[in-house]
């Protein structure tokens, strides 16, 4: 019996998770996401309480499932293999969740999901402006909010499919930066 209820609800995130990267938060309702999810309406109110709430799951566990996923990408052994491993991330992240990025990227006004990005992304700021304080740069500062800017753009535009030639654009940055 549990192991049926834990698939109902896995289903539930999934069709939820979906819905929301597709059609948006606003114009999903709970009872598409029951029909999608081929369950009742009434067994999304027990496993989540109501449809926020239920939105609100799917983040934490969508950026848990990337901290679980990209261990260590945060390690910090040297100036330019992290400021690659920085530059690379945005395309690793989404595709190894291109639907969670696809909602994050949807829902990046969203004061929720806003909050748990700039949570997950906080730790990285001081170690980008130590690696380009190492690296000597006169202004590292300026280049940690250019190289957070271009990150936060390069995921957006790679979650929703508006990103071409993404590993020449990570080269350039990577030649930009001199870090081959």
């Amino acid at each position: 019996m549990k192991e049926s209820v834990l698939s109902r609800k896995e289903r539930i995130m999934k069709e939820a998770l979906l819905l929301f990267s597709d059609q948006g938060y606003t114009n999903t309702s709970t009872k598409t996401i029951a029909q999608n999810a081929g369950v009742s309406e009434a067994l999304i109110f027990k496993h989540f309480g109501n449809k926020d709430a239920l939105l609100v799951y799917l983040i934490k566990s969508g950026y848990r499932k990337v901290l679980t996923h990209h261990r260590g990408m945060m390690t910090y052994r040297e100036p330019k293999e992290f400021l690659r491993t920085m530059i690379n991330l945005p395309g690793k992240l989404v595709s190894a969740e291109p639907i969670f990025w696809k909602l994050q990227e949807r829902l990046s006004h969203h004061p929720f999901s806003k909050q748990q990005h700039e949570q997950f992304m906080k730790p990285v700021q001081p170690i980008i402006h130590r690696a380009f304080k190492e690296l000597g740069y006169e202004s590292p500062e300026f280049e940690t909010q250019f190289l957070l800017l271009i990150i936060d753009t390069l995921w957006k535009k790679e979650a929703i499919g508006e990103l071409e030639q993404t590993i020449e654009l990570t080269l350039f940055l990577e030649k930009k930066y001199n870090l081959i």
